[in-house]
């Protein structure tokens, strides 16, 4: 398909991306694509690109569900949550630490590499 296409900066007012309609509280609904923005060249040698919506014909963004916010919180009190002394540090837990910042230091203490941390030689809680 072929739709509008506009520089970057140059789209007229009425069109808006989906993260431009998400600040304002809308979603584009099952509206088709009403224009595009072409500009610079990626890594892989194509142009980026940004699909436009018609903001009048955008909905309003569905609100989430008690259950989905429930889910939500779960999800980030375990990314909280140090896997050597079970406590909840505070700030997620970057992928590549293996445990919070005082679980490393006590292992480091201890002689140990901090990827062997475990919760038997971590601090209590």
């Amino acid at each position: 398909m072929t739709f509008p296409t506009y520089r970057w900066l140059c789209a007229p007012a009425g069109l808006a991306t989906r993260r431009q309609l998400a600040a304002r509280g809308l979603r584009p609904g099952r509206q088709p694509i009403a224009g595009q923005i072409l500009w610079r060249q990626d890594r892989k040698g194509g142009p980026r690109v940004a699909y436009l919506y018609r903001i009048d014909a955008a909905a309003p963004k569905r609100p989430a569900t008690p259950a989905q916010l429930a889910a939500l919180a779960e999800a980030m009190r375990v990314r909280r949550t140090c896997p050597a002394c079970g406590r909840d540090i505070g700030y997620c837990l970057p992928r590549r630490w293996p445990a919070c910042l005082d679980c490393q230091d006590i292992a480091t203490e201890n002689g140990c590499a901090a990827t062997e941390v475990s919760s038997s030689s971590a601090h209590a809680a």
